[in-house]
């Protein structure tokens, strides 16, 4: 090894040092690394997993940690029983928007469908235009302007030559099961819906939502939902990219992951569980959740900065991505095999109904 080569090597493990200092500063005081016991009647925990690096546009860079703490008072009231979801209205959706959503009017079809939808619900939806596409925006007003409002989002395109059950319109569908369960229900927080085109191209939809500031107003947190609705269960099905500074605690593609920027920890936490006689009223049999905290806004890890959460982390806003991890686990990916024969479906309603659950959490906290 030569000495541009030593310094390159240098170089490098200087600014992987910095990163390690930088999330201890940043989290070492939150309680962060304070490992809690998950309640055990839920399958939910939170275990480090690698680093894992997913094709544009669907990409996250996780970071091994201990469990997130769930803040108390970020879960729904004792008395408060959470909406329960609809495995029959969730792939309902997912029959009804497979297909090529690819050219313009392929994807006029499917904003028909998605507003006629909302419009049953009793929401009022905006079309807003961009030069590439157009976005679709709905709103339910809180009952206290002062908290701000919680954002759940999906974009609706798809690649050419692909029916997107996957991807992405099961995170389509969730996002109306979530329109379906909140349109009457009243909480604090205001709820936004976006249901994002042109993401295939490069976020140019959630790109465009971001430009305009009215939008990042009062907002407290987002969900962004890519692909929720494929399993594997064969050891070693979920890959993982080779020289792995952790050993993975699972070659099986039986868990959700929650990406989230580490400066927004309470939206993280939203995710690590509900207490236990909520679980009970609602008979929850949930998938297992990896919330991976990334710091710096992934700055300095670009592969994390490839979904529709990207823009809104740029903006300084806290959010939360969630998907099956795409082409490392499933087949499917972009392909024209990803039809809704494909999707798992106990997982899938097992995923809507965690997302469900932290929305209900983030809603209606103080």
């Amino acid at each position: 090894m030569g000495s541009r080569e030593w310094g390159f090597v240098m170089k490098r493990l200087f600014w992987l040092a910095l990163v390690v200092l930088l999330v201890v500063v940043a989290l070492g005081g939150s309680g962060f690394w304070l490992r809690q016991n998950p309640p055990l009647s839920t399958p939910h925990s939170q275990l480090p997993i690698p680093n894992s690096q997913f094709p544009t546009p669907h990409s996250q860079l996780p970071i091994p940690h201990s469990q997130l703490p769930t803040p108390h008072s970020q879960l729904p009231t004792p008395n408060s029983q959470l909406p329960k979801v609809s495995f029959d209205k969730l792939f309902g959706h997912v029959q009804k928007l497979s297909g090529q959503r690819y050219t313009d009017d392929e994807r006029l079809r499917t904003r028909n469908y998605i507003t006629s939808e909302l419009k049953k619900l009793g929401w009022k939806t905006q079309l807003e235009k961009f030069p590439e596409g157009v976005n679709i925006f709905a709103e339910r007003e809180g009952s206290d302007k002062t908290v701000g409002s919680i954002l759940i989002s999906a974009h609706y395109d798809t690649v050419f030559n692909s029916p997107g059950a996957d991807d992405n319109a099961t995170g389509v569908a969730v996002t109306l099961e979530v329109a379906r369960l909140f349109a009457s229900r009243p909480t604090p927080r205001t709820l936004r819906l976006v249901f994002f085109d042109k993401e295939e191209a490069g976020l140019l939809g959630s790109k465009a939502f971001v430009a305009n500031k009215i939008h990042l107003e009062n907002l407290y947190g987002v969900i962004n939902m890519d692909m929720v609705g494929f399993a594997c269960y064969i050891k070693g099905c979920q890959k993982h990219p080779a020289g792995l500074p952790v050993t993975p605690p699972s070659d099986k593609g039986d868990f959700l992951v929650a990406v989230g920027d580490a400066e927004n920890l309470h939206l993280l936490s939203a995710f690590t569980g509900v207490p236990k006689s909520q679980q009970k009223v609602n008979s929850l049999d949930l998938p297992l959740v990896f919330t991976l905290p990334v710091p710096l806004k992934g700055s300095l890890i670009p592969d994390t900065l490839r979904s529709d959460h990207a823009p809104f982390w740029l903006q300084g806003i806290g959010a939360v991505f969630v998907t099956d991890t795409a082409n490392l686990r499933s087949p499917h990916y972009h392909q024209n095999s990803d039809k809704p024969a494909t999707i798992d479906r106990k997982f899938f309603v097992g995923a809507a109904q965690i997302v469900v659950n932290a929305t209900t959490s983030l809603l209606e906290s103080q």
